[in-house]
């Protein structure tokens, strides 16, 4: 059956009669977090099974053997299958068909279309539970942050996680490395909590020179193709590349379509920004001003399903690259520069 997360997040911590759980959606990190409740719930001795989708699909009996056998240390016992998709659908149909399975079943799957056998059966069947998970962004984003800095023993300010969550690119384990870092550069723990400022974002974060998305962003909306080509270039020099380029600049796309609408109501670029108070980073505000200064709705929007459209292909099997990704970029940047105010 399906799952909100309060109730995904309550079976994991205590599986009673639930025989497998199936996480799936585009936040692959955001479908691993889960599995951590479940641990916790098993206590630090419980044995952790992991298996693959390929392996069950060469031998499907061995899922229900494993829910059903005893730990070698006569602790708790549970099962993690990854990576999962429709070629563990035998292996689950004789999970579900087993006299008995007093082990829990964790399957975590990418993004699964509803064409989907094994989403299906899981939907289906109410010894099952499935969620899916999306990968954060805006309020939600900024939430996330906040929610794992506090178990770091950070205090962050909303302007400041927002920061954060843009310069990840809402992954919930690049923000969680993030974090950590800053925990340990600031000395905060739960009992000794810390405010987290900007300072301390500049000096170690993924904000730093290593990770910084916001100049890529800032010369794709002001049609800086020389900065794009740079920023580019370090940017697949630290590994970062694709996805997370395209949705630091669809966030801030996002972030104009919404302020541009308000413009267009007939209030003014300084006031529409004065309303935004600290929710936009103060050293980006003269750029977003100037970009909302400049872009109008229909490019806007023509922009975002660029962009869109840019991650469903790089999702796709033998979809788009890199290099096509960069390409996408550097035709929004060359819009933003026939752009005037």
């Amino acid at each position: 059956m399906k799952a909100n997360r309060a109730q995904v997040e309550k079976a994991l911590k205590a599986p009673a009669d639930t025989r497998f759980f199936l996480l799936h959606g585009p936040d692959d990190a955001g479908s691993r977090a889960f599995l951590s409740m479940l641990a916790a719930g098993a206590g630090a001795e419980a044995e952790r099974v992991d298996l693959t989708g390929a392996e069950l699909k060469a031998d499907p009996a061995r899922l229900a053997d494993e829910a059903a056998s005893i730990s070698l240390f006569a602790g708790a016992r549970y099962i993690v299958v990854e990576p999962a998709g429709d070629e563990s659908l035998p292996a689950v149909e004789a999970l579900l068909q087993a006299p008995a399975a007093g082990n829990p079943v964790v399957l975590v799957a990418g993004a699964l279309k509803p064409t989907s056998k094994l989403l299906k059966l899981a939907l289906a069947d109410p010894s099952a539970l499935a969620f899916v998970s999306y990968v954060p962004e805006g309020r939600e984003a900024d939430k996330l942050v906040m929610e794992l800095a506090r178990e770091q023993g950070l205090q962050v300010r909303p302007d400041t996680a927002r920061r954060i969550a843009e310069a990840t690119a809402g992954n919930r384990a690049i923000i969680a490395q993030e974090l950590a870092k800053f925990a340990l550069y600031l000395d905060a723990a739960a009992e000794r909590p810390k405010q987290l400022d900007d300072d301390a974002v500049e000096a170690v974060g993924a904000a730093s020179e290593e990770g910084d998305l916001s100049r890529l962003v800032d010369a794709v909306g002001s049609g800086n193709a020389a900065m794009l080509q740079a920023e580019l270039v370090r940017l697949s020099s630290e590994g970062i590349e694709g996805i997370p380029l395209i949705r630091a600049v669809l966030r801030r796309m996002t972030l104009l379509a919404r302020l541009r609408a308000e413009v267009e109501r007939g209030n003014s670029v300084s006031a529409v920004m004065a309303s935004q108070g600290k929710a936009i980073f103060w050293k980006e505000k003269d750029t977003v001003a100037l970009q909302l200064s400049r872009w109008r709705s229909d490019l806007l929007a023509k922009s975002m399903g660029r962009l869109l459209e840019s991650e469903r292909q790089v999702k796709a099997p033998g979809g788009l690259g890199p290099l096509a990704v960069d390409e996408e970029l550097f035709a929004i940047c060359r819009q933003a520069a026939r752009l005037r105010v």
